[in-house]
């Protein structure tokens, strides 16, 4: 899936997101609504990943996203 349909699903994707990084806070999954700098950004801030990393990780969802 790229990022402008997680952006348009985010409302039902966000579960898988917090599945996923249990560490990111209700608030902060709307603030990233699907958008992958957005994502990122909040890896690296709360979970503590690399940039790198996090990008691979936000890589890695959208290709494993399916609905």
């Amino acid at each position: 899936m790229n990022w402008d349909q997680i952006e348009g699903k985010w409302t039902e994707l966000k579960g898988h997101a917090k599945e996923k990084w249990g560490e990111l806070a209700d608030d902060e999954l709307d603030q990233i609504a699907g958008k992958k700098g957005q994502l990122v950004g909040k890896l690296q801030q709360s979970v503590g990943l690399a940039k790198e990393e996090a990008e691979k990780q936000a890589d890695e969802f959208a290709a494993k996203c399916d609905c």
